[in-house]
Order: C-alpha cells, then structure tokens, then sequence
C-alpha cells in the first residue's frame, strides 16, 4: 500500500469535486486501483467509506477497470455495515448487474442478489434500497425467483416509506408488470 496514497483518500471529502479529483488520479494511474480497493474491501479502515464513494465513480465511468476485483468486492459485500458506504456499494452493484461488458458468474450474482435483498430488508436509507431493488431487477430476469422475493418486498410497509424510495418502487413495480 502507498502511503501517499492511502493519505490523499484519507483527506479525501464527500464533496464531488474530491471524488472526482480522486477518480482522474486513478484513470491516469490505474496501477493504484488494487490500493483503493484494498482500503474500500477493508471494513475495519475508517477511510474504507471514502473509496468506495471514489470506485462508485470509476464503475460508474470506466466499469472494465473493475472487473478483476469483482470477486473480492463480491465476497466483501456482506461486511459494508455502515451507512456510507452502503449507498455507493449498492450503486456499483446497480452498475454490475446493468452493464453488458460485464459478465459475473453464479457465485457473484448469489452474493449481489443476497445482499442486496439484506438491503432492502433492513436498510431505512432510500437511495440505498434503491440501487439495491435496480440490481436485483436486472438479476430477476435470469432468475425469475428473483422478482417474485422483489415484489414481495417491496409493496410492504409501503406507506411508511419515503418519497424517493416510493418513487423507485414505483417504477420497479411497473417494469415487473
């Protein structure tokens, strides 16, 4: 791990151009992905929250960079407990399960599908559930089980929602019909 490294994305802030500033670093020197991944795939680092906002951005852009650690991120998954770093893990998931150049194998669906149903189950957090029922739309239509679990979840409580989460149930709702 490069100290210099690990220092500028422990000063990194929430701010866009902070993350953006952190993304271009990585785009011209893709060789300190496997570093931001270490940091963002540890749980235990108090930065680990930063890169995951600076990777949701790299898969958001330039996904291919990522595939060779979808295996880690995957077995990771189930350990990304706090809230920031929820939503951009969701969101990287979204974008795994919606892009073409991507192919994840059964193992790395089973992990994205469990967690993200985790998600939407016990997370109160909107944009969280979100991306989370977004990946699992893409997911259900390789396994039908998948929709039906998704259905399920999402019409309960509904009224106790807020409105960003209704909003997405909404259109989930709709593509499922």
């Amino acid at each position: 791990m490069n100290a210099e490294f690990y220092n500028q994305i422990a000063k990194s802030t929430a701010h866009r151009k902070s993350r953006d500033d952190n993304k271009e670093f990585i785009f011209a020197n893709p060789n300190y992905l496997s570093d931001l991944t270490e940091i963002a795939f540890n749980t235990k680092d108090k930065n680990h929250h930063k890169a995951c906002w600076i990777l949701e951005l790299i898969c958001e852009e330039r996904i291919e960079l990522f595939i060779p650690f979808i295996d880690d991120f995957c077995e990771a998954l189930p350990n990304f407990k706090n809230n920031p770093a929820l939503r951009p893990t969701s969101k990287i998931c979204m974008f795994l399960t919606q892009n073409t150049k991507v192919l994840l194998t059964e193992f790395q669906e089973e992990k994205i599908i469990e967690t993200c149903l985790d998600r939407l189950i016990e997370s109160d957090l909107a944009a969280t559930a979100a991306y989370s029922m977004r990946a699992l739309y893409q997911l259900g239509k390789k396994y039908d089980w998948v929709n039906d679990e998704l259905k399920i979840l999402l019409t309960r409580d509904l009224k106790k929602q807020t409105p960003g989460y209704i909003a997405a149930t909404k259109d989930i709702l709709k593509r499922l019909k």
